[in-house]
């Protein structure tokens, strides 16, 4: 095979070539220079523009913003913000307002290309003269180089970050038009009283958007992004005028303004609102676990995701009722007030010094006072037959001794008696004097949700939420009593009993094991009544009944049942039947609602979507297909509707059989303080062991709520705390505020129910007589299952042998005694 010819090698020729220009001086000192150029370009990118963001970066940057929550009918109830930012753009800030920032910060805005080189130069010989005398020398940057330094995220004084400032200055200028740097400048620099962006500024000293801003207000605006603190009109007023008159001569140089509107604008006082009082606490608890379940989703900052929640502007819109939150708040604080009522003052709620900055202090300890006349207070001094107080707003007032004449609870006396000067306290405003207030030791939970949707519409998880951040209505796992019973019963109903069924309310005693020995159980009051029906046995809550119920059926299908419905996962011992097990308010109640949505599954949820900040919904609650809600015009027929695609997790019939006893519950058994509602109501009351929490669940056909009451550390309420007589009344005020001017619904039965007429007592069949309209008739009817209705009869006469006893009732309390007693 041939050889190939070798390939020609330019490289000498060019290497003897650069050797002989190397030999002249021109030539050889361009080298030098070339090199040391791109060693010290080299050298400038190690030290100061790594990491500096790219041109498309820039372009992509958004502002941090705040997360906006909305209720449930879209208006704007609270927000989640660490910078409290409004982004505008440019076009919608008003030319005037522009002006003046720029007559204030960087006169040759439009005009440099990034840095202002006399005024760099200004900066550099500041610097110099000023090196090593502790003294801040002037920045000389210009707008383009403030959106850099706040780009870089620093505000260190060092030369690498002014140099690093210049860079990104130069980068910005050829990504952007002077016009989105302005943009950008004019949403993030910072203005004093947390107010990021100057539409916020704008909001936080006038109380007005950019728009309404006249040329004073403008020009104040315009002397804040240097030192916001400089020109406080509480402290440094006239330092603050002679710098916006400033602004004002040089707006009328740059031809901004004339002479004449610089006069005016000058001769008007500053105009500063009052900084903003903390904003009361709009549904406190709900909002709370609104934040803790978004930031579990997309987390907290910008490092944590484009849609953390203190920098993602995201748009929430909630299941929040305001009328409902406020009316379970109400009852709820109420409730708890008057437990405690009779035990007197609690004594102080801490102690703070006196002698220094007081307000602070107080304010410091975030005390919930709950009660919008309630407030925090601190004995300044006390003398005679009255106390000096103060507030958190640094204002004072006076305590007569006469406010304060309730006993201190566990001791006795006079609690005014007791009060020292440093003692942080709680009073009510009563006309122009103040009265001590006692915050209750005993706490509870509250929910309210709609049950066709899951949504929650309320939720109260204590006294007040900044006094205790722990939020009893989602996270206090308490042991339910009584208002567990429905489960059992409904596992009955699933596994061949009726609401008609017979039940023996007698001793019962089991065999545990041979550790644990033998367990008889017993009725609260200690009595028992012999046979009796389902119905009669919930309506009562009797123990005996429902432990034998769960023995006869298992105790395995109550607590799978339990488990269905969401209440907890408990082991099959015949005491969880009687609510030994723990859950929270939120489970419950969600439990209660599957019973009005027949049986079909429920998810509790507080959030209804989430939309990013460019209005992209992101996240939904209800995923059902709709087809032709989004039709761009109504075509005259029916109202599509989402498909319906809940689970059923109990039979429907069975859950409207539990719904209808529970009426009785209300009608007849443990909560008839409900009865004068006026509207169809079921629900149960509970009371666990010593007792230690008291409950009611229930509510009508379109609002169903539960709470309970507690100590955080359980302990006993005493021995007459039952959730008829406490729980239940909370619940009565709360529905006579909340379902106020709501339409009454009945209960409605689905297919395949046979409502047939029984004798309340002994749950046989009735033929010939008929339910008398009172609530102690001795013939109802009653829901049964197909094929499942007595056979049994009774004739009119015997009902009339029997009925005397209740039909000559004339009260709740004789009628009760004539059943036996309640629990």
């Amino acid at each position: 095979m041939p050889k190939l010819p070798a390939l020609r090698n330019p490289f000498p020729e060019w290497r003897a070539h650069a050797r002989r220009l190397w030999q002249y001086r021109s030539w050889r000192w361009s080298g030098y220079v070339l090199w040391s150029l791109a060693f010290f370009w080299l050298l400038m990118w190690a030290m100061f523009a790594r990491g500096l963001p790219s041109a498309d970066a820039l372009l992509a940057y958004q502002p941090p913003l705040p997360t906006n929550v909305r209720d449930y009918d879209g208006e704007p109830i609270a927000d989640f913000a660490r910078e409290r930012r409004v982004q505008l753009s440019y076009a919608e800030y008003p030319p005037l307002l522009v002006n003046a920032f720029i007559s204030a910060e960087d006169k040759t805005f439009f005009s440099h290309p990034g840095i202002d080189i006399g005024g760099l130069a200004g900066a550099v010989v500041d610097y110099v003269t000023k090196f090593g005398s502790g003294r801040r020398a002037k920045g000389g940057s210009t707008i383009t180089q403030q959106v850099a330094k706040n780009l870089i995220v620093g505000d260190d004084y060092s030369i690498k970050r002014k140099v690093r400032e210049a860079i990104l200055a130069f980068r910005i200028e050829e990504a952007l038009t002077k016009q989105q740097i302005l943009e950008l400048y004019l949403n993030q620099i910072f203005l004093g009283r947390n107010a990021y962006g100057v539409q916020s500024a704008s909001r936080a000293y006038f109380r007005k958007d950019v728009g309404a801003l006249t040329l004073p207000e403008i020009a104040y605006l315009a002397i804040l992004p240097k030192a916001p603190s400089n020109y406080t009109v509480e402290r440094h007023a006239d330092r603050a005028l002679d710098r916006r008159n400033y602004v004002l001569r040089q707006m009328v140089e740059n031809g901004f303004i004339t002479e004449a509107q610089r006069q005016e604008a000058a001769a008007a006082p500053l105009g500063i609102v009052p900084r903003y009082a903390p904003r009361a606490s709009v549904g406190g608890y709900f909002m709370e676990e609104v934040r803790r379940q978004l930031i579990e989703r997309y987390g907290e900052t910008a490092a944590d995701g484009p849609n953390g929640i203190y920098a993602g502007g995201l748009w929430v819109r909630t299941s929040y009722d305001g009328k409902v939150q406020d009316a379970a708040e109400g009852a709820l604080r109420d409730g708890l007030v008057r437990f405690e009522a009779a035990a007197g003052w609690r004594g102080r709620l801490g102690r703070i010094g006196i002698d220094g900055n007081w307000a602070r202090e107080l304010a410091s300890l975030n005390v919930g006072a709950g009660y919008a006349n309630w407030f925090p207070a601190v004995v300044l001094s006390k003398q005679g037959s009255q106390a000096e107080i103060g507030f958190e707003n640094g204002s004072k007032g006076i305590l007569p001794s006469w406010g304060a004449t309730m006993p201190k609870a566990g001791v006795g006396g006079r609690a005014f008696d007791f009060l020292k000067a440093g003692d942080v306290i709680v009073v009510r405003r009563d006309g122009d004097a103040w009265s001590l207030r006692s915050i209750p030791n005993i706490s509870g939970g509250m929910v309210i949700q709609n049950p066709h949707s899951g949504q929650v519409l309320a939720m109260q998880g204590g006294f007040d939420s900044r006094g205790s951040s722990f939020n009893r209505a989602t996270q206090a796992m308490r042991q339910p009593g009584s208002t567990f019973k429905p489960f059992v019963y409904a596992a009955a109903l699933d596994n061949g009993l009726t609401p008609a069924s017979i039940i023996i309310d007698g001793p019962f005693c089991v065999f545990q094991s041979a550790r644990l020995g033998q367990k008889c159980f017993r009725n609260f009051s200690g009595e028992n009544a012999g046979q009796q029906t389902m119905r009669w046995g919930v309506e009562q809550s009797r123990n005996l009944m429902t432990v034998r119920t769960a023995s006869q059926i298992g105790m395995d299908k109550v607590v799978k049942t339990a488990k269905l419905m969401g209440i907890g996962d408990y082991p099959p011992y015949l005491a969880y039947a009687l609510g030994a097990g723990e859950t929270t308010v939120l489970r419950i109640v969600n439990a209660y609602s599957m019973f009005a949505n027949q049986g079909r599954a429920l998810t509790p949820t507080l959030i209804d979507y989430v939309q990013d900040r460019n209005g992209k919904i992101i996240w939904r609650a209800d995923k059902r297909a709709c087809e032709g809600c989004n039709m761009p015009r109504y075509d005259g027929r029916p109202m599509p509707r989402p498909r319906l695609r809940a689970k059923q997790i109990i039979d429907p019939m069975t859950a409207y059989q539990m719904l209808h006893i529970m009426e009785g519950v209300v009608e007849r058994g443990t909560a008839t303080v409900l009865r004068d509602l006026g509207r169809p109501m079921f629900g149960k009351t509970g009371t666990s062991s010593g007792p230690t929490n008291v409950w009611f669940v229930g509510g009508s056909a379109d609002m169903v709520g539960g709470l309970y009451l507690g100590y955080d550390n359980p302990r006993s309420m005493g021995g007459y705390a039952q959730g008829g007589t406490i729980a239940a009344p909370i619940f009565h005020s709360f529905a006579a505020k909340a379902m106020k001017g709501m339409d009454v619904v009945p209960f409605q039965a689905p297919p395949g129910i046979r409502m047939i007429r029984i004798d309340r007592k002994t749950g046989r069949r009735v033929f010939g007589a008929w339910p008398d309209g009172s609530y102690y008739s001795s013939v109802i009817w009653e829901a049964f299952k197909p094929e499942s209705e007595p056979r049994r009869t009774i004739r009119r006469d015997e009902i009339a042998k029997r009925a005397p006893p209740a039909a000559r009732a004339t009260t709740d309390s004789e009628f009760l005694q004539s059943q036996d007693g309640i629990y």
